[in-house]
């Protein structure tokens, strides 16, 4: 991706973006869309935390901030279920306030799953909650606590 934005032909910029995370997902925007220095449309799309895999800031560029997004097309065989989306952030600071706020709200996600599958009445439970996940974000001592509960 960053030799993709390297060789970008001289004045091609790439779009400026407002990127939001609160404990319910990433909220992206383009901002300053329709000037003459950019020809971008508006663009405005709200992924929820639950379909989100993974954010990290990039090890080499430290400015970049990344995600994986699953997208929910289980229905449909043989496309890649997965999608990768990567920012270039104003400091490397910036990037790093990123990945902890998007770590933040996978706690709280995680947290509030708990509760919900600590209800008595699955009915209850909304369907997001009750789908399995692609990637097993679980550590491996609650993997084995699982197990060993399980059995």
């Amino acid at each position: 991706m960053v030799a993709a934005a390297k060789a970008l032909p001289p004045g091609q910029i790439l779009p400026l973006v407002k990127l939001m995370i609160t404990v319910d997902g990433v909220h992206l925007e383009t901002v300053n869309y329709g000037t003459k220095r950019d020809e971008f449309e508006h663009m405005s799309v709200f992924f929820n935390i639950e379909s989100i895999s993974y954010g990290v800031q990039d090890l080499v560029y430290t400015r970049v901030f990344s995600m994986i997004i699953v997208k929910d097309n289980a229905d449909v065989k043989g496309l890649n279920p997965f999608e990768c989306h990567a920012f270039v952030c104003e400091s490397r600071n910036a990037a790093r306030r990123l990945t902890y706020s998007l770590a933040a709200a996978f706690q709280d996600y995680s947290r509030r799953v708990k509760e919900m599958q600590a209800a008595p009445d699955l009915d209850e439970r909304p369907p997001n909650l009750k789908k399995r996940f692609a990637i097993d974000l679980r550590t491996p001592e609650e993997i084995e606590a699982d197990f060993e509960t399980e059995a």
